[in-house]
């Protein structure tokens, strides 16, 4: 099998040295020229767009958002227009679910099948491995690609047809930003009350409360790194794909969009590049106080 692999940013990077650890077949294509020297070293070969849709039997991508995976597949001179029907796309960007059944059905009028596996994890778990799968699309597609998945995520679940994992990645999107944001309030509560907030970490950690957010976040907060594993622009673009999503289908999204309007404010006053953990910094401006110190 042969796979073809556009993107290889801050996920799409680790994510193509592990199907390479795996021993598969893998032609890439970035528009980072140092990104693609140093996935070429790991084992990879370069090919043009056209090339990797010409000559290979899976294509992923892991793109920014719906305008960048439109543009390459459905774009003038794009990758579909030169892939072979019975071949497969897998789409590893977090998009909006109407631009995935848009794509999908353009590939099946060609013979193409779809999935769309957005992941989460971040930067850390792409990195070794060990990244979430939200998939969407025909149960025997799904089968047939589950182990390739596998070898860069250690949970790949189907949650429905084309459109559904991108719908699950938006749930999950949700979560982890409110979540952020409640850990940043309750942090600086603690510090505005004159309790260390690294022992209320400690002391909550291990009940209710405790959460892969807070095991991630805190330490970060607390130590006042905001090194991006997950940047606060994608979040962003995340939650507007939420937020266009939930009026489409008429959900009521409030914390959604108060969260959101944190984020922005933070990109527009220079956060947009820092982690998402970055919340914190929104309430050091409100109170004076940075968490931890």
């Amino acid at each position: 099998m042969k796979i073809g692999l556009i993107g290889l940013g801050i996920m799409g990077k680790p994510m193509a040295k592990n199907l390479l650890k795996a021993g598969y077949e893998l032609v890439v294509n970035d528009r980072n020229q140092a990104s693609i020297d140093e996935v070429v070293a790991a084992g990879a070969s370069y090919a043009t767009q056209a090339e990797i849709g010409e000559s290979c039997d899976v294509v992923l991508t892991m793109l920014p958002n719906s305008p960048q995976v439109k543009e390459v597949m459905l774009g003038d001179d794009g990758v579909a227009a030169h892939m072979k029907a019975g071949s497969t796309f897998i789409d590893m960007s977090s998009i909006n679910p109407v631009a995935s059944k848009e794509i999908a059905a353009v590939l099946e009028a060609k013979g193409i099948d779809m999935l769309d596996a957005p992941v989460s994890g971040g930067e850390p778990k792409a990195i070794d491995g060990t990244l979430s799968f939200m998939v969407g699309g025909k149960q025997e597609v799904f089968d047939k690609f589950k182990d390739l998945l596998g070898a860069m995520g250690a949970s790949v679940v189907r949650c429905g047809d084309v459109g559904a994992g991108n719908t699950t990645k938006l749930a999950n999107q949700i979560i982890v930003a409110c979540n952020i944001q409640a850990l940043a309030e309750a942090l600086t509560l603690a510090q505005k009350a004159g309790v260390d907030p690294e022992l209320v970490f400690q002391a909550i950690r291990g009940g209710l409360a405790g959460s892969t957010v807070m095991e991630a976040k805190a330490p970060m907060m607390i130590a006042g790194n905001d090194k991006p594993g997950f940047k606060i622009d994608l979040h962003i673009k995340d939650l507007n794909n939420a937020l266009d999503c939930a009026h489409t289908v008429g959900s009521p999204l409030p914390m959604t969009a108060a969260v959101q309007e944190v984020m922005q404010w933070l990109h527009n006053n220079g956060c947009g590049q820092n982690d998402h953990s970055a919340i914190a910094k929104y309430y050091e401006k409100l109170t004076g106080i940075q968490i931890g110190r």
